[in-house]
C-alpha cells in the first residue's frame, strides 16, 4: 500500500520535494497550488504524479501533508485543516523558515503536526527551478510539539531519508535563535551594507569599486523583500536581541578605533579570522549557499570557453559566471558558481588537469 504524500505549494522548496520523495517507489505525490496553471505545469513536467481538482479532496486522501508555503499562508492553511476531513493518522508539517509561530499555531490542532525547515535554496525560484537534489547534504530541521509521538517523527524522517539531506530534530525556539543569528540577522547587516552604500554622493564611483568583494558580502542583500518582511516580522524578538548584541559589539569596536592602538585592532580581526576559518567548508548551511571557484586565467580571447569547455566534457554543470574587475583581497579574475560542493570539487580537479591555471576556494 502506498504512503499518501500531499504538497501544498508548489515553488521551488515545494517542488523540488515533491521530486525527491518520488524516489521512494511505495509513495504517491500528489500537489496542489493556488495557481492552477502552476499545478498543470508540475504534472506536465513530472513534479508531482496527479493534480487533484480541490485541496479538500487531496488532503483527505494523505497521509502526509506538507505546507510548502510561506509561514504566514502556512498558518491560515493549518486553521482550515480543522474542518477538512483528514486521516486520523495524518501528518501535518510545514517547510518554514521561522518555526514558533507555526508551532504555536499547531498546538490548536487535533492531528499530529511536526514543523519542517529544509535549508536550501538556489539562484533560481518557481515550480521550473524544482530539482530533486536541491536538499543533498543541507540541513533539514524539524521540529515536533513537545506530545508528539516518536513513532511519528520516525516515520517522518523515514519519509525525507531519500531526500538525502542532513536531518536534524531541535525545539522551535532553539532553531529561531540560532537562524537569526546565523541567516535572518546577516540579511539585515547585508541589507543595510547597501544602503550605507546608497548614500554615498560625494564619490559615485564607489559603486563600480563595489563590483568586487562589496558585491560577494552582500549577495543575500538581493533576495524577495516580500520573503525577508514575513521573516523578519516573524522572528522579530529574536533578530532584535541579535541586533542589541551588534550594538554592542559596535560599541566595543568604536572604541578600539578611537584609541587606534595596533594592538586591540589586530586581535579583533584575528579573532574574526580564526573564528571563520573554523568554519565547516562542506556542505550547506542555513544560507542559500554558492559553491565558487576562482580561477586567475589570462586575458585573451577564447579562453572563457576554453574553461567552461572543459567542463561540459566532464559533465558538470554551472549556474553562473562572472568576471572581477575589482579584485582586492579576492583571488582569481573568473569566478565560476555550482550547484554543490562535489560539482565545485570535480571543477577544481578538471582545472588542475587540463590546465595551468591557480584556482582557489574562498
Amino acid at each position: 500500500m502506498k504512503t499518501e504524500v500531499l504538497i501544498i505549494g508548489l515553488g521551488l522548496i515545494g517542488g523540488s520535494l515533491a521530486k525527491a520523495l518520488q524516489r521512494h517507489e511505495d509513495v504517491h505525490v500528489s500537489g496542489y497550488d493556488a495557481d492552477a496553471l502552476t499545478a498543470r505545469k508540475a504534472f506536465k513536467m513530472g513534479i508531482i504524479q496527479s493534480s487533484p481538482p480541490s485541496l479538500e479532496q487531496a488532503a483527505a486522501a494523505a497521509d502526509v501533508i506538507v505546507f510548502a508555503t510561506p509561514v504566514g499562508a502556512t498558518v491560515k492553511l493549518m486553521e482550515q485543516s480543522k474542518y477538512w476531513d483528514l486521516k486520523e493518522n495524518v501528518i501535518l508539517t510545514d517547510t518554514g523558515s521561522t518555526k514558533a509561530q507555526i508551532m504555536e499555531a499547531a498546538a490548536k490542532l487535533t492531528h499530529t503536526f511536526i514543523g519542517g525547515h529544509p535549508m536550501a535554496g538556489s539562484h533560481k525560484s518557481g515550480v521550473e527551478a524544482a530539482k530533486d537534489v536541491l536538499f543533498e547534504n543541507a540541513f533539514y530541521i524539524l521540529t515536533p510539539g513537545e506530545e508528539t509521538a516518536e513513532e511519528d517523527v520516525e516515520k517522518l524522517l523515514g519519509l525525507l531519508s531519500v531526500t538525502k539531506a542532513k536531518v536534524k530534530v531541535l525545539g522551535a525556539k532553539e532553531h529561531d535563535h540560532m537562524t537569526a543569528i546565523v541567516s535572518h540577522f546577516p540579511h539585515l547587516i547585508a541589507a543595510a551594507l547597501v544602503h550605507q552604500l546608497d548614500r554615498e554622493e560625494q564619490f559615485p564611483f564607489a559603486r563600480q569599486l563595489a563590483a568586487g568583494g562589496f558585491r560577494d558580502t552582500t549577495r543575500i542583500a538581493s533576495a524577495n523583500p516580500d520573503m525577508w518582511r514575513d521573516i523578519t516580522t516573524q522572528n522579530n524578538e529574536m533578530i532584535v536581541e541579535q541586533l542589541d548584541h551588534w550594538m554592542d559589539q559596535m560599541a566595543h569596536l568604536r572604541e578600539i578605533l578611537q584609541k587606534n592602538e595596533p594592538g586591540p585592532i589586530h586581535r579583533f580581526f584575528a579573532k574574526a579570522k580564526e573564528t571563520r576559518d573554523e568554519l565547516p567548508v562542506a556542505g550547506h548551511g542555513a544560507m542559500y549557499s554558492v559553491f565558487d571557484v576562482y580561477i586567475d586565467i589570462p586575458d585573451v580571447p577564447g579562453i572563457i570557453s576554453e574553461v567552461t569547455g572543459y567542463l561540459a566534457e566532464a559533465g558538470i554543470s554551472i549556474v553562473n559566471l562572472r568576471i572581477l574587475e575589482t579584485r582586492e583581497d579576492v583571488f582569481g579574475i573568473l569566478v565560476l558558481s555550482f550547484q554543490t560542493a562535489e560539482d565545485r570539487e570535480n571543477a577544481k580537479r578538471v582545472f588542475s588537469e587540463r590546465t595551468a591555471y591557480d584556482t582557489y576556494i574562498s
